[in-house]
Parts: structure tokens; C-alpha cells; sequence
């Protein structure tokens, strides 16, 4: 693997990549690029794989005050890589960076597998909009701590916290700085629920039976509105499928993204 820096608009965007990458993983909320260390040590050896800290996460800086979006930078990271066609894999934000890419760019995306996943432009519940606020109150008063406390008890992550790994993710977001929380510059989007008629992309999603009632909500609407999508649910997990059942989600990547079995 080797590391690589990408300049974009107001931002450097560091990553890892092995040579000829045809899948990209793309993190979520509060997240970093070593969040995919589960579902990678599941895959096959030498797999060909791209992953990266979004703006503004991990090790990737970011400039106030410059309008941008996590799509334009998913592009500028397939071209600085030259990587014409892609499987994109996205978990919770990560899942609405790459269904978004894939409509605005769907001749780069040659395959999606969506994981938990958030929609750009989605009206969130009032349940959802209170925990976001509350922990945004904690960060404007500079309790860092107790926001991070306060997003871990969140009932997204009710499952992974049973989990074996689940030290390792809350040291994960341990890292998080947390300035997403009190907002960032991305450019206003419409809704993409209102156009996933148009995902015609390959698509595998995956969601948890314990997953918070947006995020299933969120699946339901495109299993019902995408149509090339292959659901698969798990009725006793949750939210971060990628840690909670790393093997499932590892063996459909590589049938996106090789026209043959990977060999190894």
C-alpha cells in the first residue's frame, strides 16, 4: 500500500492505495479511513483497494469558508489516481457521498455497495435532529469529551457496542475533532430520494433490523425507488454492518468489482 495526498479546493485529501485500486471505501460521520480496518482484514489479500479521510476528517485538512462537496472530492481523488471506473463503498455518510457520486457521475461508478446508509439532501426526524443538537451544544461549550460520550451512546451504535471491536471504535472516535458537528461548507443539494430512479448503478445494500428508524427508513426507500438493488438485511444487527458482520459485506465487493474471482 502506498499513501497519497490530493489537492482540491480548500482542502489536501490523504489516503492509502494499492497499485490499479477498483474499490473505494468511503467513511462515515465522526470517522476516519482506518475506521475499514475490519471489513479489509476480511477481504482477500492484496485486494485492490483505495480509502481515504473526507475533508475536514483524520488526516485530511480542510479551509473554513470554502464551499465544496464530498462528490466533487471523490472525483478529484479518482482522477489524481487514475482510476476511470470504480465499486464505491460507503458506510452511514459515506453511503450518501457515494450514491450521490454514482448519480452525479455514473459513468466513474461500476458498482455500489451502500452499508447503513445516509441520502444527500434527506429530512431527518426530530428524534434525530435533538441527539445531533445536543451533542453540538456540548462541543459550542468545549465538553469534547462528553460529546463524544454523548454520540457513542447513540442508538446507531446499540449493536456495535456489544461487539468484540467495539474498544477499537470508540478509540476511533476518540481521534474525531469534532468540528462537523457545528456544520461545514458543503454546497445545498436537492434530495436524492427524489431521483433514485436514476441509480441504475449495481447496487448491494445492506442494513440492520436494529438500526435507527431514519436509517431504515433510508433503505426502504431505495430498495423500493433504485432498480438495480440487491438488499440484504440482518434482522438482529445494527448500524455499522462493516464491524458488526464484516464477512458478509466483504464477500459482495468482490463480485462488483472483478469481472472474475479475485485470485489473490
Amino acid at each position: 500500500m502506498r499513501d497519497f495526498i490530493v489537492d482540491v479546493d480548500g482542502a489536501q485529501l490523504k489516503g492509502t492505495a494499492s497499485d490499479a485500486p477498483t474499490v473505494v471505501l468511503v467513511h462515515g460521520m465522526a470517522g476516519d479511513r482506518y475506521d475499514w480496518d475490519v471489513l479489509v482484514h476480511a477481504l482477500p489479500d492484496r485486494f485492490p483497494l483505495l480509502r481515504y479521510d473526507l475533508r475536514g476528517f483524520g488526516e485530511s485538512a480542510a479551509t473554513d469558508g470554502v464551499e465544496f462537496s464530498h462528490s466533487d472530492d471523490l472525483i478529484a481523488v479518482l482522477d489524481a489516481q487514475r482510476i476511470d471506473r470504480a465499486v464505491l463503498v460507503g458506510v452511514s455518510m459515506g453511503g450518501a457521498i457515494v450514491a450521490n457520486t454514482a448519480l452525479n457521475h455514473p459513468d466513474r461508478v461500476s458498482g455500489l455497495v451502500l452499508i447503513s446508509p445516509a441520502l444527500t439532501g434527506w429530512r431527518w426526524s426530530r428524534d434525530w435532529r435533538t441527539r445531533w443538537k445536543d451533542v453540538a451544544v456540548l462541543v459550542q461549550a468545549g465538553d469534547l469529551d462528553a460529546a463524544r460520550d454523548l454520540w457513542w451512546s447513540h442508538p446507531m451504535f446499540d449493536a456495535v457496542r456489544e461487539t468484540p471491536g467495539a474498544g477499537d471504535l470508540r478509540e476511533a472516535l476518540n481521534r474525531y475533532p469534532g468540528r462537523q458537528w457545528l456544520g461545514d461548507d458543503q454546497r445545498r443539494e436537492l434530495p436524492d430520494a427524489e431521483r433514485l430512479h436514476a441509480l441504475t448503478t449495481p447496487t448491494v445494500l445492506f442494513s440492520g433490523g436494529r438500526d435507527v428508524e431514519d436509517m431504515r427508513l433510508i433503505a426502504d426507500v431505495i430498495a423500493a425507488a433504485a432498480p438495480n438493488v440487491d438488499r440484504i438485511d440482518f434482522p438482529d444487527a445494527g448500524h455499522m454492518l462493516h464491524w458488526e458482520r464484516p464477512a458478509d459485506v466483504a464477500a459482495a465487493i468482490p463480485q462488483l468489482a472483478l469481472t472474475e474471482p479475485f485470485a489473490g
